[in-house]
């Protein structure tokens, strides 16, 4: 009998054939036949070697029903297939579930959304199944195609686009579930499938109606029903559930997408998603790999540095949020990376609002120009913002190379500094860059606690923010201070002092303290008259507002809270006896409202410190001193002077000594066991140093230009000759010596008196100052006189400012005749 003949009697077909027929209702809608399903349920197991032909001809059916329609026997087969998937588990289930994807492959092809939504579930059964052995020729390639192409349904009707994509989002979980723990599927992290996969993602995290449904970023959003069927929330856990699994070397492909998918859909202005998506990414991964991710967004910011400032402020205040999470684990070597790269890009965004600027006047349209600026503020601010958050909450180990890192980045004369040319930007720019890489020293500093004032503030940091308190803008100095006020206040007694009065009783203030160590004793001994130096030259300064006098206050009782000995209180009171005494004498010219500004100052300190080392014969000195200005001259007090519309006094009468705190009474109130009371008849003359020689109060720029003016304007071919008139009344000076010779017997007198009560460090301080003075001088001289020898190039060049002559050649110069031959 031919086969053919034998092919069409059904008694004679297979009998896996046979019980696959059986499980198949006349009427579809009766459903799958239960008894014949658990026949061939039960055969399978038996003979699983038959695994392979059940799933074929499941196949094969399944897809001619597809092709006419019959989509109730289509639902049929795929529920017969998911029961033979869960019951069977053996070597033989590998052939059967490669027919098994081959009919859900054929399911997503279709564009019936009902197929599509029952083959992504059938699916996402399989990929829950822990199979015993790895599979070596599996690929999921066209699944993670499929289901991407799901997730962006864009179906007419709302209810049936959402059941797409939440089958595709599904789907794209199993894909994930069944792949990232099989190391012979890792080529899932290839670039191709992250492409697809984490775009799909964030396409419906984006799309959600309302962002707060994606809820806490360390959380998982949705629970129950209603997150099963909520696209939005259905992706974000998808998304975490992938970064979780991420391994070191797959972030780089898993963060890419995102950061590309925030371009194409222009999201960083505004970036609240951007800012939710890097929340969701520094929670999910691994705390190790965060210092990855961060690199990674670095990167783009310099990919970014052309893009408009919004934008740019957009990457940055991601970078913040990143940050802010990564720095409270291991954040790796990237540490000086951030703030280096954000360095690079602050001076970028100077560079672009001062080209702006300078554009404004030639610009038709000054609105734009102006808008312009104000987003590289934004951009600024931003980028401060992140320096300050993250060296905030750094170890302090970490904290204090940071410090010394962004204090190596602000331009200050005598420090080099090759990262911001100053010279390009100009007085403006500079300026600029200074105040916010101090602002966001401020904001590194806060918090800072340091054992040691001699490792926090080492002198390759005290010397540039010294310098910086020098020059002649008050905002500049008040920020210094402030500064200082982060690193030397230890026990967080600031807020108590706010504010610039006299303190009727500091014991109420309950200001916290202790013993000042021997470390802390040294660093006073080596820094403390370059301390005091600064206070006394910031406090005569022309600009000083009611703030900076509010700082120097503070400055100063921090001084005595934090590091002041029985010595130190010496100095502190020598330092506000010299203050009384420049204002009074006033060779400077200093505006009224400045003198007033420093002897209230001075009231205000005195009677904190007198208090605080609880002397009452001194207690009572002062309080005399302060009743007395609160009668006759209320504007020499914190209270009355700061206040606005406050009179002000012609001039300062010397005479009126009850007005003013007197050296031999304090002396007299201080004697004793502790205070070395002589040193108090010494006065306080601050060190001169470089700064001082060289226009110590200009700020950077102008102290360049100002040196090449000097060095240029001190050649001999431009000097200008001018002979001093001889009269009657020089040439009687010039005889009679006799007044002469009394000013140098009482300057003599003052130097031997200065050196033998003056400590170590302060005429140690003063013979240095004047060597260098001495060496800096020679330098300058053997500068303009010194010139290289000739070279037969006769090119004029141009080093350090200055034009150097041009050589004579060879051929042309004249020697001595006892010198040719």
């Amino acid at each position: 009998m031919p086969a053919g003949v034998c092919g069409c009697c059904g008694p004679l077909r297979p009998r896996y054939k046979r019980l696959v027929d059986n499980i198949f209702p006349e009427d579809p809608k009766d459903g799958l036949s239960k008894s014949d399903m658990e026949k061939l349920t039960f055969y399978a197991v038996s003979a699983p070697e038959k695994l392979d032909r059940i799933g074929a001809y499941l196949a094969d059916r399944l897809s001619r029903d597809v092709v006419r329609h019959r989509y109730g026997y289509v639902v049929i087969a795929m529920e017969a297939l998911d029961q033979l998937l869960m019951a069977c588990h053996s070597q033989s289930i590998k052939p059967f579930v490669e027919s098994f994807l081959h009919m859900v492959a054929k399911l997503l092809e279709s564009r019936e959304p009902d197929l599509q939504v029952l083959g992504t579930n059938s699916f996402v059964k399989f990929a829950n199944i822990e199979e015993d052995t790895p599979s070596y020729h599996r690929r999921y390639d066209f699944f993670v195609s499929q289901f991407s192409a799901m997730c962006h349904s864009t179906h007419e009707d709302p209810e049936t686009r959402t059941r797409i994509r939440v089958a595709g989002i599904k789907g794209l979980q199993g894909v994930v579930r069944k792949t990232v723990n099989d190391e012979l599927q890792a080529i899932i992290w290839e670039p191709q499938h992250m492409d697809k996969l984490i775009p799909s993602m964030l396409f419906n995290m984006q799309d959600a109606d309302d962002l707060d449904r994606v809820g806490h970023p360390s959380t998982p959003s949705g629970t129950g029903q209603d997150g099963e069927e909520n696209p939005a929330v259905l992706a974000e856990n998808c998304f975490r559930e992938l970064l979780g699994r991420a391994a070191y070397g797959n972030m780089k492909n898993a963060v890419r997408p995102v950061l590309v998918h925030l371009d194409h859909h222009h999201l960083w202005d505004p970036n609240e998603f951007a800012v939710s998506c890097f929340r969701i990414i520094m929670y999910s991964i691994q705390a190790q790999h965060s210092h990855h991710v961060i690199q990674q967004v670095l990167n783009h910011l310099d990919g970014h540095n052309k893009s408009t400032p919004r934008v740019r402020a957009g990457i940055v205040q991601v970078l913040l949020e990143t940050v802010a999470i990564a720095a409270k684990g291991s954040v790796g070597p990237t540490v000086l990376e951030v703030f280096n790269t954000l360095l690079k890009h602050l001076r970028m965004s100077v560079d672009f609002e001062l080209g702006e600027s300078s554009r404004r006047n030639s610009s038709s349209s000054v609105s734009s120009v102006r808008g312009r600026e104000s987003d590289e503020r934004i951009v600024q601010n931003a980028i401060i913002q992140t320096i300050g958050f993250f060296g905030g909450n750094l170890p302090d180990y970490q904290r204090a190379e940071v410090m010394m890192f962004i204090m190596g980045k602000v331009p200050v004369y005598g420090t080099p500094c090759h990262t911001l040319d100053t010279v390009k930007i100009g007085h403006q720019g500079t300026k600029r860059i200074q105040t916010m890489l101090l602002s966001s020293l401020i904001m590194v500093t806060s918090g800072f606690k340091s054992k040691s004032m001699s490792a926090a503030l080492p002198p390759p940091f005290l010397d540039p923010l010294f310098s910086i308190s020098l020059m002649e803008d008050s905002e500049l100095r008040q920020l210094v201070l402030e500064i200082l006020h982060n690193i030397i206040d230890r026990h967080d007694n600031r807020a108590k002092l706010r504010g610039i009065r006299i303190i009727p009783n500091v014991a109420a203030l309950k200001i916290k303290r202790e013993k000042i160590s021997k470390q802390d004793v040294a660093f006073m001994k080596k820094h403390g008259q370059q301390l005091y130096r600064h206070v006394y030259l910031g406090c005569k300064e022309e600009d000083n507002v009611h703030k900076n006098f509010e700082l120097l206050f503070t400055t100063l009782a921090i001084l005595t809270i934090e590091l002041a000995n029985e010595e130190v209180v010496i100095d502190l009171i020598r330092l506000s006896i010299a203050l009384q005494e420049m204002t009074l004498n006033n060779e400077e010219n200093m505006p009224m409202s400045i003198r007033c500004g420093i002897m209230a100052l001075v009231a205000a300190y005195l009677n904190f410190l007198s208090q605080m080392i609880a002397n009452p014969p001194f207690c009572q000195h002062v309080s005399k001193v302060v009743e007395l200005r609160t009668l006759d001259a209320p504007y020499l007090l914190p209270e009355h002077i700061f206040r606005d519309k406050c009179p002000l006094p012609e001039s300062l009468d010397k005479d009126d000594r009850q007005l003013y705190f007197q050296t031999a009474d304090m002396a007299e109130c201080l004697a004793g066991p502790g205070y070395n009371v002589e040193r108090l008849s010494i006065p306080y003359i601050p060190q001169v140093t470089d700064e001082d020689r060289l226009t110590r109060r200009k700020s950077f720029v102008d102290t360049i230009s100002l040196q090449v003016d000097i060095m240029s304007s001190s050649l001999p071919d431009k000097q200008s000759e001018l002979a001093e008139e001889i009269t009657f009344e020089t040439l009687k000076k010039a005889i009679d010596t006799t007044g002469v010779e009394e000013q140098e017997r009482e300057k003599r007198r003052q130097v031997m008196e200065k050196f033998q009560k003056a400590p170590f460090e302060e005429i140690a301080a003063h013979c240095e100052s004047k060597a260098n003075m001495l060496h800096d001088r020679l330098a300058q001289i053997f500068e303009l006189t010194i010139r290289p020898p000739p070279s037969p190039s006769g090119v004029v060049s141009i080093s350090a400012g200055h034009t150097q002559h041009p050589s004579v050649p060879v051929y042309e110069m004249k020697f001595p005749d006892l010198c040719v031959y």
